[in-house]
């Protein structure tokens, strides 16, 4: 009996450490009145300020949503731009609260970080990019290629892959910074540059100074599920930053948009009742307001007006859906049940 006493009462312990641990960031970042978000900061569509100052990108506005949910208010966010190298080690240690930079789910990233991934927002591949002069037309004529890649990536595990699974030979330059690398590329030191299709489609368009002198090799070598990741053990935190990936996915689903949601808010669906808070309880379970996603969509939009004006076809990147069309349209795009 002694002894179950003294199991019992460790299991108390213990759980009420992991309790106060599984709200320490979401505690923190309500405080504090602001979250802090890790993003890219040079890449075009997913996360960068424009020509003033103002971030922009299918990533950035992820991190809006999380605080239009959390206070709100869209606005009560701050960036910090990171490298791929920079990423984890941020963080880790704390100095952002959520990162949402292009980073592909992968096991050895929620296995042995300390971090745990919240979702997919985009579903990526990654890709070769060369001068049409080459006159390259495949990845497998890239023999003895130099090759620009970013460290601390799992582009340069991929590239290495590839080339080894194909029986060829390549000369890596390896560089951090994202502006630099594709400024080597520009500028001859590889011939080749590679990143994932979505960052090779931004880089033509916004930081190459003539995208038609270059091309998209046809080949797709890697699954790149891209997403937001946040810390193991802050259960509350990551709840909400899936559940507000979800709440966009699943409004887009519901044809709930940022120009009808107040129209929306007298529906007889249950689904969207629930969604906007008409009827409540989604919100008390997250430990926010109940008008959480009518915030979300209000002030950011769904998932489809997000893609559109950010790298879809009425951006300069026009990137079809594709596999990030909703799971009724043909994609694999599929949110998880607002009940």
């Amino acid at each position: 009996m002694k002894l179950l006493k003294t199991a019992a009462a460790a299991a108390v312990v213990l759980l009420a450490a992991h309790g106060a641990q599984a709200g320490a960031t979401f505690d923190a970042v309500k405080a504090r009145g602001f979250v802090q978000c890790g993003a890219n900061g040079t890449l075009g569509g997913f996360g960068a300020p424009d020509s003033k100052g103002e971030w922009k990108g299918i990533d950035v506005d992820l991190c809006r949503a999380v605080a239009a949910a959390m206070f709100g208010d869209a606005t009560k966010v701050k960036f910090t731009p990171l490298t791929a190298q920079q990423r984890f080690t941020a963080l880790q240690s704390g100095e952002v609260d959520l990162l949402s930079r292009n980073t592909t789910q992968t096991l050895t990233r929620d296995a042995s970080l300390g971090l745990i991934g919240a979702g997919v927002d985009y579903y990526d591949g990654q890709g070769f990019i060369v001068k049409k002069s080459l006159g390259v037309k495949s990845a497998k004529e890239l023999n003895g290629a130099t090759v620009c890649v970013q460290p601390g990536t799992t582009t340069e595990l991929n590239l290495a892959d590839y080339f080894r699974a194909n029986k060829m030979e390549f000369k890596p330059v390896v560089i951090e910074k994202e502006d630099e690398a594709v400024a080597a590329f520009a500028s001859g030191r590889c011939d080749v540059y590679t990143t994932d299709k979505s960052g090779l489609a931004a880089t033509r368009a916004t930081q190459l100074a003539n995208p038609d002198d270059y091309v998209i090799l046809p080949e797709t070598i890697s699954k790149e599920p891209l997403g937001p990741m946040v810390r193991q053990g802050d259960d509350q935190w990551l709840v909400l930053v899936r559940w507000v990936l979800n709440a966009m996915i699943e409004a887009e689903e519901y044809g709930v948009t940022s120009k009808n949601v107040d129209e929306m808010l007298k529906s007889n669906n249950p689904v969207i009742k629930r969604l906007l808070g008409v009827t409540p309880g989604m919100g008390k379970n997250l430990g926010v307001d109940e008008k959480w996603a009518y915030n979300i969509v209000k002030q950011v939009g769904n998932y489809g007006e997000v893609y559109e004006r950010n790298v879809g076809l009425g951006s300069p990147l026009k990137l079809e859906r594709g596999l990030n069309e909703l799971w009724n349209k043909g994609g694999i795009m599929y949110a998880w049940p607002v009940r």
